[in-house]
């Protein structure tokens, strides 16, 4: 049933953005192949995929160049088609070393021969086809799917919430999913009634997405099983943890995953990519990215082959118009600063943003005022200030007693201190001393 009511049990915390959803009207469109790409063989949590290929091979698209090592991984394929002309070790988002391929195009893009729709029957073989097409999470966790859908005993899924919440400034491409590939949303569906046996489908949208809500609210209207919930504009919806609470009222306790209280979650565009793996057999190649910022000349949504170069997608989009004082993979909030343009877009990349002066002024950090203001934006109700406290003392065992692990590094205290202080950046680093505390704990 169509739901615009919003939640009275709404979690508390969090904080208002502007949205800056200037594209959000924009369809895709698919940039050409670029000169060459490369590849990384980590862009996912988990063991990074195993080189399938080798120096000078012809590779087409959708051919597998990594195969996944182990049950938390993922497959990798080519994302043009071409010769492999390096394999090289590169930098990750993570700070880690991790291999890459790169591909020389031939300027064809000539599907692989071998590609076909996987013969999907029944529940094993739906898990099968999810973990062979490569599929992570396309909101930007990158958390394999397959492993997320593994839950061997489907009657332990009493809901699956699609996350159409996008709360982050800026983003639009899973806006355009929910309004351009509505078929691939209406298919996945099916593919999670039959095969996880979902009983129901929730839909949490924030309520500055109308479109969408009404598109999503067509397929309600035909589906007894699907609801859709208006949600305010309030970052971060699109949190897991916040938004199987303000869609259901469960509360995920903290070290436990969202199926522990009967929710499985998908991004809207991972959904939809699912489905169109299942209809036509192509692996994830590419990736629907929001290009935007004050510095961009043509902000839009286009559609890349993973691999490509950060410079040759603003190229495609006009180039910039200025320097840009910080350039982003994913929004201002939870984005990583990328240190030169040669990066490259990634299967969990949904934006890159660059961003002027203006956008992303320095600040000057003061001393904590001790005004809470921090504390009251938490939407998980922890306290950064005594975060803060516990990681100068390097004392593991209070951070751990105040719950450091369930930050979920959203950037809110951040956003809000008048003080400017870097909260969410040293709750990182206070999370890495509670490990170390954790780590030299006797054993029982």
């Amino acid at each position: 049933m169509f739901s615009l009511k919003l939640k009275k049990t709404l979690m508390p915390g969090g904080t208002l953005l502007p949205h800056f959803k200037g594209t959000s009207g924009i369809k895709p469109v698919r940039m050409p192949a670029p000169a060459s790409v490369i590849i990384p063989m980590s862009m996912h949590i988990g063991a990074p995929a195993q080189l399938a290929v080798k120096l000078g091979d012809h590779v087409d698209v959708g051919q597998l160049i990594a195969s996944a090592p182990s049950f938390v991984s993922a497959p990798i394929y080519a994302s043009i088609s071409g010769t492999v002309k390096k394999i090289d070790t590169v930098l990750s988002s993570t700070g880690s070393s991790v291999q890459s391929v790169q591909i020389e195009s031939d300027g064809l893009m000539t599907p692989y021969a071998g590609l076909k729709a996987p013969e999907v029957t029944d529940y094993t073989s739906f898990i099968a086809a999810v973990r062979e097409s490569g599929a992570v999470g396309l909101g930007g966790a990158g958390f394999p799917t397959a492993v997320k859908l593994d839950v061997k005993d489907t009657s332990r899924i009493s809901e699956i919430v699609i996350n159409g919440a996008e709360c982050e400034p800026y983003i639009t491409s899973d806006t355009r999913t929910m309004l351009d590939r509505v078929d691939d949303i209406k298919y996945g569906i099916e593919l999670l009634e039959k095969y996880l046996d979902a009983k129901k489908i929730i839909f949490g949208i924030e309520s500055n997405k109308p479109e969408c809500i009404a598109e999503m609210k067509k397929l309600a209207d035909e589906d007894p099983k699907i609801e859709v919930v208006s949600l305010p504009s309030r970052y971060p919806q699109g949190g897991e943890k916040v938004l199987v609470y303000n869609t259901t009222g469960k509360l995920i306790p903290e070290g436990k995953l969202p199926i522990d209280v009967g929710s499985v979650v998908l991004n809207c565009t991972t959904l939809a990519f699912i489905a169109s793996y299942i209809k036509t057999g192509m692996p994830l190649v590419e990736k629907c990215v929001t290009v935007a910022g004050g510095a961009v000349k043509n902000p839009q949504n286009v559609i890349v082959p993973i691999g490509t170069r950060l410079r040759d997608v603003f190229d495609f989009c006009g180039g910039l118009v200025c320097e840009p004082k910080k350039v982003l993979w994913g929004g201002p909030m939870m984005g990583i600063s990328v240190p030169d343009l040669d990066e490259t877009i990634l299967k969990n990349t949904n934006a890159i943003l660059a961003l002027t002066d203006k956008e992303s002024p320095s600040v000057k950090t003061t001393s904590c005022i001790r005004c809470g203001s921090c504390i009251n934006a938490c939407p998980l109700h922890l306290d950064p200030t005594a975060f803060t406290r516990a990681y100068n003392n390097k004392d593991g065992a209070q951070l751990e007693a105040l719950h450091i692990g369930m930050c979920m590094e959203c950037g809110c205290c951040s956003f809000v201190c008048p003080a400017k202080q870097p909260l969410v950046q040293r709750n990182r680093l206070a999370k890495a001393v509670m490990k170390q505390y954790q780590a030299s704990k006797p054993k029982n």
